[in-house]
Formats: structure tokens, C-alpha cells, sequence
């Protein structure tokens, strides 16, 4: 499973991207002709059934196991909900790394460095899902685009500054799940920057004579 994994994140991550483009493009384009359209959806479902057999294929190597089920919910839940792929960049980073004797950045650096690119990725995809289940309803307050950006940013940082928000159910899942990422993405940097901090002192006080 290690060897597979480390062969496919690099391409999966890849066709993640892909998977984002069309559906951006299918979500943005409102007036993109038909065969666009079509070609755009077929590339989403072979995407999609991209990371359906990834994920069949380390299901069958871990022994078809119910235990790889648990163990790995998040694939589980991002193979149901593609958009959320950017979750799992830390695990393209494991795989790239495993190829190279040390990390080039500190521990540190990489938590706030693939924070900050997730928390990129994931508003970009929260903006377009609640864009499309939002723009068209009756009564919504998220019209646009830059709206729908808008909401993501102020979601995933959980300001919630209230002048726009979703109102049909599915943009209120939406709304659930980029708040919980972002204060799982907050905690993280925030952590990772306290414990930078306290390893800084830590080391001037060691650095410094002893008194008296």
C-alpha cells in the first residue's frame, strides 16, 4: 500500500485539480454550449471514477478489511464529496517525502505552508458549491460569485459576518463543513505558531548566563 500510495498522490493530485477546473467551469460558464457542457460532466465522472478505484485498489491491499474503512474516514468521506480533496494534501506531502532523506522546510513551516494552501484550495471549492446551490434560489442573499468568495473566506476563518448566507439546506451543509474545516485549518496554524514561539524563547532563555 505504501509503494502504491507513493506512486499515485502525485498523479491523483493532478487529476484533483482537473477535477476542480470542470466543475469550475461548469459551475461558472452559465453560457457554455452544450457539448462543453457534456464534455466538462464526463470528465467529472471519469475523475471521479479516478479516486473510486484508488480507493477500491487500497481497500483491496489492505485486505478488504472493514478496519481500512474507519482508519481512512477521510478518503472515505472526500471519494463522497470530492470537493473536499484538498483535505488530503498533507498526505501528498507524506508521499512526496518519503522519496527524499529529510524535509527542506521545519515542522513548523510545513504545518502553516500546507495549511495555508488547503485553506486556499477549500474556500476556492466552497465558494463554488454554495455558488451553485445559492445563486438561483429564491430569497438568496449569495448572487455572485464574488459573493459566494465572499461567504467561503468569512466562513472558513469563522468570522460569519452575516450580510450573506445560504439559505437552502444543501448551502447550509456546505456552510458546516467549510466552518469545521476552518477551525480544524485555525487550530493548526495557531498551534503550530505557539509552539515555534515557545521553542524560540526556550532557546534565548537557555542561551542566556545564569543569574547571580
Amino acid at each position: 500500500m505504501r509503494r502504491w500510495e507513493q506512486r499515485s498522490e502525485i498523479p491523483l493530485l493532478a487529476a484533483s485539480l482537473l477535477f476542480l477546473a470542470a466543475y469550475a467551469v461548469l459551475v461558472l460558464a452559465h453560457g457554455l454550449p452544450t457539448g462543453r457542457r457534456t464534455a466538462c460532466v464526463v470528465a467529472i465522472v471519469l475523475l471521479w471514477s479516478l479516486f473510486a478505484a484508488d480507493y477500491l485498489v487500497r481497500w483491496r491491499l489492505a485486505g478488504w478489511r472493514l478496519g481500512f474503512v474507519r482508519t481512512h474516514w477521510l478518503d472515505t468521506v472526500v471519494l463522497l464529496m470530492p470537493l473536499l480533496r484538498p483535505l488530503c494534501m498533507v498526505r501528498v506531502y507524506t508521499a512526496v517525502q518519503r522519496r527524499r532523506d529529510r524535509p527542506r522546510l521545519s515542522l513548523h513551516a510545513r504545518v502553516i505552508t500546507y495549511a495555508g494552501l488547503t485553506a486556499l484550495l477549500l474556500s476556492f471549492a466552497g465558494a463554488l458549491a454554495v455558488y451553485q446551490q445559492e445563486h438561483a434560489a429564491p430569497g438568496a442573499t449569495i448572487r455572485t460569485f464574488g459573493d459566494a468568495v465572499w461567504w467561503a473566506c468569512s466562513a472558513l476563518t469563522t468570522v460569519g459576518y452575516g450580510d450573506v448566507s445560504p439559505v437552502t439546506w444543501g448551502g447550509r451543509v456546505i456552510a458546516a463543513g467549510l466552518m469545521a474545516g476552518g477551525l480544524a485549518l485555525l487550530g493548526a496554524v495557531t498551534g503550530s505558531f505557539s509552539s515555534w514561539l515557545i521553542q524560540t524563547f526556550a532557546r534565548e532563555d537557555e542561551k542566556k548566563p545564569p543569574a547571580g
